[in-house]
């Protein structure tokens, strides 16, 4: 089993990783290889969600390579976080929100006043290494995650089944935090996993019902101190778009930034120009899968 949650072979079993893309001795990145719709013959590949990377060697520049070999119209790799892009000509998509608990903490206060309100009137986190969840611990998680993507209108690829969370959940690498109403009912919660060198905010969510209670605030607070206890620092993630709520509630908790780092890998020229044809530029990549 790989030391790193984002390439061991639980995740990849959970996210249907089909292939590797592989470049000599100088590139290994796993891959889910997918039929382009309306194109019959067309293929092409995009990463596991998260920060996976890929093993890479730093040679190589990705317009230096010749991509058609592959069989593929266009390739969208995630890279790890804390280390330099697998490729040249990376792009930085975003910046990550970081809880280092090494050093000070800034959270803001609203936060921290919710907290200890939660913790005064009875709710309390509980923190699971993931093989230790009990099959009613996971679907307590799924349904606050199932509500808060409908809540949010989520693409469907992030409305994960029993099969995919007992799988993410089956390696000691992830953890999951409930954090229970005075009464002991799970009514949010997160999977945080371990994965080059941080812990990171993997999935997480809310019950409908306990949203005037803000508990997420209570699982981000036990996040932290599993980092603490594990040495590491939390990543948070983004928002959905820059500056947008999400990032915000985020950055309410961070005390640092980290880059993250996408390849954006046009491996058939012609077939994605025919693909795009007719598309305004959206930023989205691929540009003949935009929304």
């Amino acid at each position: 089993m790989s030391a790193d949650f984002f390439r061991s072979r639980e995740f990849h079993s959970a996210e249907g990783v089909t292939h590797t893309l592989a470049v000599g001795d100088a590139l290994r990145a796993a891959v889910i290889v997918r039929e382009v719709p309306g194109a019959p013959g067309a293929r092409d590949a995009v990463s596991a969600y998260g920060y996976p990377g890929a093993l890479a060697d730093g040679r190589l520049d990705a317009a230096a390579v010749d991509w058609r070999p592959t069989g593929l119209v266009s390739a969208f790799l995630r890279d790890r976080l804390g280390a330099a892009p697998s490729l040249g000509g990376a792009r930085q998509r975003s910046l990550v929100q970081i809880a280092d608990p090494s050093r000070p903490l800034r959270i803001r206060e609203q936060h921290r006043r919710h907290i200890r309100r939660n913790r005064r009137e009875g709710w309390r986190a509980r923190t699971l290494q993931g093989p230790a969840a009990t099959s009613e611990e996971r679907a307590a998680f799924r349904a606050a995650y199932t509500e808060t993507m409908t809540r949010t209108g989520a693409a469907p690829r992030y409305f994960f089944d029993d099969r995919y969370l007992e799988l993410v959940l089956s390696t000691p690498l992830a953890w999951l935090v409930l954090v229970e109403s005075p009464d002991g009912r799970a009514e949010a919660g997160a999977i945080a996993v371990e994965s080059d060198g941080f812990l990171h905010y993997f999935l997480g969510g809310t019950r409908d019902e306990a949203l005037p209670a803000s508990p997420f605030k209570n699982a981000v607070e036990a996040m932290i101190e599993l980092a603490a206890e594990r040495g590491m620092p939390l990543n948070l993630g983004g928002g959905v778009r820059p500056g947008d709520s999400l990032e915000r509630f985020k950055q309410g908790f961070a005390n640092a930034v980290s880059p993250f780092w996408t390849l954006e890998l046009v491996c058939d020229a012609d077939a994605y120009a025919r693909l795009s044809a007719g598309r305004p530029d959206s930023g989205f990549f691929p540009l003949y899968r935009a929304p």
